[in-house]
């Protein structure tokens, strides 16, 4: 579970509803762009996903309200949009490694292209292998260092860590394209700014492990693929972290210098390839372009447990899907009626160290122990679901199964009350949005108008009232914004309605002066300032007559505020609403 602080709530989220936000806010993006809606998709995994992490990446999509076509792989998914880059170049058979490395995990796939058959060879890689324990070496190194400058041990607070990490993975992108760089945060802990000097030749040997463990599933993959290095035509690279000099130096030294291909989008080459692929489940594919026929293989190993809890694999990994294949064994113990068969999924020698996918009984007539011969047979389709068959020879009596790991997996009736909520709260939750949105909004409208007129040509055309008054307005709406953290939607909107009120007029007084005084040049300038500032609007509300005169009677009234020598701010504010009809 992950617990969460929420629209002033403490709420408890399984991991599969955190993902099932996340699809769908990009199902909200997707529809927007495409104009029409989106319900059917292709979901992208790790190579190196179980089984369990795959049924639970389905169940986030039906939460999301998808219906989830097919899980792919991701180095995969790339290999589709490196075949349709590569499909106006006649090059015939070719054998393709796939490095993809990106904020959390890794994964490498060699692959063979003959025409537009596409079939994996084998894949490998690390859940836990990825950009974030990168960036965790380089906060280590800076906890280390703070603690030795100033005595002060800042990894039990957590702000300054999080501060330490932001800029952490600022500094890795920032030494991809440089070879120095500097770290600085003010008054990171106890007041105390914290700068510190790092090269790229130090982020290498801070990761050096890191890196060769990458270099070492690269040849793991070759081993299993039964392929040696020379054969690779090409390699290609995915995902962010692969920008990293010494990951690309590490993979050109690898493969004796071979250039590495880079022609496809290491951020969206996975993203693209699936949308080609769902284009295809659909039946929408472009006529133009031929069909790759996708060829997967099996990420672990699949087998099932022997007397003594020994791991009896049936269906190896990488073996190319669909795939069926079979295993005879007996019983161990005298006048035996039935069999507990437990299928399981991994690479350890013992089933207790791999992942149990499921179990079922067959029942068998009695005999004497190493008698009754029982075929096991495990088939995996195209969409990687395994069904398993146990047939008790003698009398062919058959159990069939289709294995469903349901441990730690969410229940249906779960699922379907979590899309229920989704949907109860799916107001709600756009309410909450747009408040927050709206907050921002302000605040960042209330800070432009603040740089604005503190740039220096604006500056100089405005008298010292003025500047007070619009200081004063932005000084009000800054500190109700601190002490109205929960304010409504509309109370937002008219806040930042106020502060046009009172800046808009000056502004519109200071153009038109510009304007009447024939220099256009120095119109343009101001004009082009104010757009900087996302101001743009005050020239449309000097080009409207009657909306002028209003703005100008406002401002009067404030001004008229200060010099009764009254709170200037609540009660012009307070005239501005009621000759809009509205109070405070």
């Amino acid at each position: 579970m992950v617990v969460v602080n929420y629209n002033r709530e403490e709420k408890r989220f399984y991991a599969e509803e955190i993902s099932s936000m996340v699809l769908a806010k990009m199902r909200e993006i997707a529809e927007s762009f495409l104009g029409s809606t989106v319900n059917n998709v292709v979901i992208t995994v790790p190579a190196y996903f179980n089984d369990s992490q795959r049924q639970a990446t389905k169940d986030a999509g039906a939460i999301a309200g998808l219906n989830v076509l097919r899980i792919i792989n991701e180095p995969t998914a790339a290999a589709i949009a490196y075949h349709l880059e590569m499909k106006n170049r006649d090059h015939g058979r070719r054998t393709v490694f796939v490095f993809d490395l990106g904020g959390g995990t890794l994964d490498v796939s060699l692959l063979v292209f003959d025409k537009d058959d596409i079939q994996v060879k084998a894949i490998t890689g690390d859940t836990h292998l990825g950009g974030e324990d990168f960036d965790n070496n380089m906060v280590n190194y800076c906890v280390k260092e703070f603690l030795r400058k100033y005595k002060m041990d800042i990894s039990g607070n957590p702000r300054a860590l999080w501060r330490l990490r932001t800029a952490c993975e600022k500094v890795k992108r920032t030494l991809s394209s440089t070879t120095m760089t500097i770290i600085e945060l003010d008054s990171l802990y106890e007041g105390i700014d914290f700068h510190l000097s790092i090269s790229r030749a130090k982020f290498e040997e801070l990761n050096k492990d890191l890196f060769n463990k990458c270099m070492e599933f690269v040849e793991t993959c070759l081993r299993y693929a039964k392929m040696h290095k020379s054969s690779v035509d090409d390699v290609v690279l995915v995902g962010g972290s692969t920008r990293i000099p010494k990951v690309q130096q590490l993979l050109r030294d690898l493969f004796d210098g071979k250039a590495l291909h880079k022609n496809i989008n290491a951020d969206e080459a996975v993203a693209y390839g699936a949308a080609v692929h769902a284009s295809i489940l659909s039946g929408e594919f472009n006529k133009k372009l031929q069909k790759p026929l996708l060829r997967e293989v099996t990420p672990l190993s699949l087998g099932l447990q022997e007397e003594g809890g020994i791991m009896k694999i049936i269906i190896p990994r990488n073996t190319l899907i669909p795939a069926k294949m079979e295993h005879v064994f007996t019983t161990h113990r005298d006048n035996q009626t039935n069999v507990l068969i437990h299928v399981y999924e991994g690479e350890r020698q013992t089933t207790r160290d791999n992942n149990l996918l499921g179990n079922f009984v067959l029942q068998i007539p009695p005999a004497p122990r190493r008698v009754p011969q029982i075929r096991v047979c495990f088939e995996v389709d195209d969409e990687s679901i395994l069904s398993v068959t146990a047939t008790e020879k003698s009398r062919e009596i058959t159990t069939k199964v289709t294995i469903i790991n349901d441990k730690g997996r969410l229940s249906k009736e779960e699922i379907e009350r979590m899309i229920s909520e989704a949907k109860k709260f799916k107001a709600k939750d756009d309410m909450y949005r747009k408040k927050v949105e709206a907050r921002h909004a302000l605040e960042k409208h209330a800070y432009n108008m603040r740089h604005a007129i503190k740039d220096k040509e604006i500056s100089l055309k405005l008298s010292p009232e003025d500047k007070e008054n619009i200081n004063d307005a932005i000084d009000y709406a800054l500190k109700w914004l601190e002490v109205n953290e929960d304010a409504k939607l509309e109370e937002y909107d008219n806040m930042r309605n106020i502060l046009s009120e009172v800046f808009n007029p000056i502004i519109v007084k200071m153009i038109n002066e510009e304007d009447s005084s024939s220099n256009n040049n120095g119109k343009k300038r101001l004009l082009s300032i104010l757009a900087k500032f996302a101001l743009q609007t005050v020239y449309s509300i000097a080009t409207d007559v009657n909306k002028a005169s209003f703005e100008m009677n406002s401002v009067l009234l404030w001004g008229e505020s200060k010099r009764n020598g009254k709170n200037s701010l609540l009660f012009s504010i307070g005239k501005i609403l009621n000759s809009r009809g509205q109070f405070l």
